[in-house]
C-alpha cells in the first residue's frame, strides 16, 4: 500500500502532471498531445470510479439510448459475467441506476458495480487497458471468471493490471513490483519467483503460506 502503483498508471493517463521528468508516448512527450486526443487512447478502470444515474446502456456506453451499441453493450456486459444481472432486470439495459437520485433504480452490490466499471472499460475499445484492482469487490469464484476472460477481454491491447493478490498476476507477461514508490523489480512470474532475495518472492510467500497446506 502506498508504494505508488495508482500513482504511476495516473501519470500514464495524464490525469496527473509530474513534478520531475517527462512522460512519452512513442517518443513524444504527452503533453505535446491534445489532451481529449491523448484521454482516447485509454479505457481504466480505477478504484474511485462513479456509476452515474443513467440508465445500465447509457452506464457503460457514456452516450444516449440513440447512440449505444446494445449488441457491444451485452457483449461487454458478457465479457464483465454481468449477463444474468441484466436479465434479471425488468427493464433490462435500460434500467436506471443510482437509487439514491432515482427512486425505481437498481441497487448494485459492491461487486457488481465494479464489473459494470469494467463493462464501460471495454465498451470504450481504446488500445490501452488500464486496471487497478478491478476484482477487489469480487469473491474468488467471480474473480476466477474474469481472469479466464481476461485474454478475450484485452485482445491485442497493452493491459496495465494492478493487483495486491498475487496469485492474479501469473497471467501476466510482465510484473512490475513497487516499494516505497520505486520500482524495485521486472520480470516475468517466473523470473521474479526464482530470486529469492526479492520483494516478489517474499510477499508471494507471504500470501501462499494460507493457501499451502502446513508440511510440520
Amino acid at each position: 500500500n502506498g508504494a505508488g502503483k495508482t500513482t504511476l498508471v495516473k501519470l500514464i493517463c495524464g490525469l496527473l502532471d509530474p513534478t520531475e521528468g517527462t512522460i512519452t508516448c512513442n517518443g513524444i512527450d504527452v503533453k505535446d498531445f491534445d489532451r481529449t486526443e491523448y484521454y482516447r487512447l485509454f479505457s481504466a478502470v480505477f478504484q474511485d470510479f462513479c456509476i452515474l444515474p443513467l440508465t445500465m446502456a447509457e452506464v457503460i456506453s457514456g452516450q444516449t439510448l440513440d447512440d449505444t451499441d446494445m449488441n457491444r453493450v451485452m457483449e461487454c456486459l458478457r465479457m464483465a459475467d454481468l449477463t444474468d444481472k441484466v436479465r434479471s432486470l425488468p427493464n433490462g439495459l435500460r434500467s436506471l441506476m443510482v437509487r439514491d437520485v432515482n427512486e425505481d433504480a437498481v441497487e448494485l452490490s459492491g461487486g457488481e458495480a465494479q464489473k459494470v466499471a469494467l463493462a464501460r472499460a471495454l465498451y470504450k475499445d481504446a488500445p490501452f487497458v488500464v486496471l487497478d484492482e478491478p476484482t477487489a469487490a469480487l469473491d474468488p469464484l467471480a474473480e476466477y471468471e474474469i481472469y479466464t476472460r481476461f485474454n478475450d477481454m484485452v485482445g491485442s491491447k497493452t493491459a496495465v493490471y494492478i493487483s495486491h493478490r498475487l496469485s492474479s498476476c501469473r497471467f501476466c507477461d510482465e510484473i512490475a513490483v513497487f516499494q516505497d514508490g520505486a520500482l524495485v523489480q521486472y520480470g516475468a512470474h517466473s523470473e521474479l519467483l526464482a530470486d529469492e532475495d526479492g520483494q516478489y518472492y517474499a510477499l508471494w510467500n507471504a500470501q501462499a503460506q494460507y493457501y499451502t497446506p502446513n508440511k510440520e
